[in-house]
């Protein structure tokens, strides 16, 4: 126990430092430090007013605001955890995270653009919301019901006194929850605490280096993922202002990047066809120093090289809610092609040892060989929330943890990240990662996008494809396998190729990511009908 790394050390020394500095920029506000300090003491005071103490955990489903990381950092102070809760998710769910996470305390909003959480609440099983006792709407102006689904209803409204109680001092404490993406059987829930995420606010900090003069962060991820969180975190840890958007929009992204003179953005692939899509001139963001993005679609290399011509310092990032997100990023020298691939150099450096193991021996691999990442350091979480199975499962004797990462060292020991292990495909005997065989497919002209995805063909192991042709040639299932077999191995050639409008994506905080595993099964009735 210990009170060196409490997360509300993030705002402390920047009081002691340069109170009247700018931490946030929302709308037309310019928020300082101090300003902030004072909005979390006032949050605080109202939670205890609630009645949240040291290890209650209060659900919170909010847009990004100031208001949203006040409450997060006065719950750090009592000692309590938050579940944080995807606004784009709907009432399943919903209901599955609090269910699983069990919060006394909801803190929501009514209403945002298009989105009415009160229908999506009202839509949720009630056998899901059985630890509720209280709902809380943020400054809520409208006539709120006295009752949601039999639970009481209140506001978050301020008297504008402020806290005059002690933090809790236990660095060591569990303070958020951040679900992961997913499998079939739900989310898990991932226990990140104090220490590690102003530990990693720090790291990032110096290692990409936001604390140089004139840096500025432009938010675009939700702060419910890690993602969205850790930037700002670390935008904290170097004093430089963060400018938050509610909801990401390409035009106003690249207006705010222009109007700040914003250094920093960490965003997905998706998101940032978006932004740069939007920007203007041939060198639209001379203030871009590391515009970090994650990978979630098969199809950005091109595109992030693209960027890089018109000036835009696209590096490749890795991270999960298990080591927290912007964990490494591929700075320093090397060239644009490698700049722009998964992994990196991780911000803590020497603090983080990174190994590389085969899955099927569980031999460890030298430099070069493709494996499963594992990796000890300073922000491994905990553990998932009530499920000592899973984190039994998730970590090796020695202490690392295991990613279900694919990926290898470079010679100089920097992380190349390449698939998911369920992404990977056992083929002629070779681990393959499906996106050697994508890029080939997206190589053909008239293809705009590919993915691939392993089934059992008459008992061998073979690979399927699915293509969206961009309207530009004419093509065929039979000319793009004849392509591929020019360019593939036998066995890496597709055996059969379908055509698609879509692909099936699931929404996560940090972007889309398309869903391999329904592919999969498409894949599969499609073989059993003939089609």
């Amino acid at each position: 126990m210990g009170s060196s790394n409490l997360l509300y050390r993030l705002v402390e020394d920047n009081l002691k430092t340069a109170p009247e500095s700018v931490a946030f920029i929302e709308g037309d506000q310019n928020i300082s430090f101090q300003q902030f300090d004072r909005l979390c003491r006032e949050k605080e005071s109202w939670l205890r007013s609630q009645g949240v103490g040291k290890g209650d955990t209060v659900a919170m489903w909010l847009v990004n605001s100031s208001q949203w990381l006040a409450f997060f950092f006065a719950l750090a102070r009592i000692g309590a955890v938050l579940a944080p809760l995807n606004t784009r998710y709907k009432s399943h769910e919903i209901g599955y995270m609090i269910e699983k996470s069990q919060p006394r305390l909801l803190i929501m909003q009514s209403q945002f653009r298009n989105i009415n959480f009160i229908d999506i609440f009202n839509q949720i099983d009630e056998g899901a919301l059985r630890s509720l006792e209280k709902i809380a709407f943020l400054g809520a102006d409208e006539i709120l019901p006295d009752s949601l689904s039999g639970i009481a209803v209140t506001s978050t409204e301020m008297s504008g006194t402020e806290s005059s109680s002690e933090q809790v001092q236990d660095d060591s404490s569990v303070c958020i929850l951040f679900s992961t993406s997913g499998t079939t059987s739900g989310p898990k829930l991932v226990m990140q605490t104090q220490e590690n995420l102003v530990r990693h606010g720090h790291y990032c900090a110096s290692s990409y280096g936001m604390t140089l003069p004139d840096s500025a962060l432009l938010s675009v991820l939700p702060f419910c993922g890690a993602f969205g969180l850790n930037a700002v975190l670390a935008a904290m840890a170097a004093g430089c202002p963060t400018i938050i958007m509610a909801a990401f929009d390409g035009r106003e992204a690249a207006s705010l990047i222009q109007k700040y003179g914003v250094s920093h953005v960490y965003g997905s692939d998706e998101l940032y066809r978006k932004l740069i899509d939007a920007a203007e001139g041939d060198k639209p963001f001379p203030s871009a120093r590391l515009f970090g993005f994650g990978a979630f679609t098969s199809s950005f290399n091109d595109y992030a090289l693209a960027a890089w011509e018109r000036g835009i310092p696209l590096c490749g990032l890795y991270g999960s809610s298990e080591v927290l997100a912007i964990f490494s990023s591929q700075t320093g020298e090397r060239p644009v092609q490698e700049k722009i691939r998964g992994g990196g150099v991780p911000a803590a450096r020497e603090l983080v040892e990174i190994r590389i193991r085969d899955a099927a021996s569980g031999r460890l691999l030298p430099a070069e060989e493709t494996g499963e990442i594992e990796i000890k350091g300073p922000t491994n979480f905990i553990g998932y929330l009530n499920n000592p199975e899973a984190t039994r499962k998730a970590f090796t004797d020695d202490g690392f943890y295991r990613t279900g990462d694919l990926g290898y060292l470079r010679g100089d020991g920097s992380l190349v990240y390449e698939s998911r292990m369920g992404d990977a495909i056992r083929l002629g005997g070779f681990l393959i990662n499906p996106s050697e065989i994508e890029s080939v497919l997206k190589s053909i002209p008239g293809v705009e996008d590919a993915y691939i995805v392993g089934v059992e063909i008459d008992g061998k192991a073979r690979v399927v494809a699915f293509v969206q042709d961009d309207g530009s040639a004419t093509l065929s299932e039979e000319a793009i396998i004849d392509s591929a077999k020019r360019k593939l191995a036998g066995f890496k050639v597709p055996y059969r190729v379908w055509f698609v409008d879509d692909y099936p994506v699931t929404k996560s905080a940090n972007g889309l990511k398309v869903q391999r595993g329904k592919l999969r099964a498409l894949a599969q009735d499609n073989l059993q009908e003939g089609a």
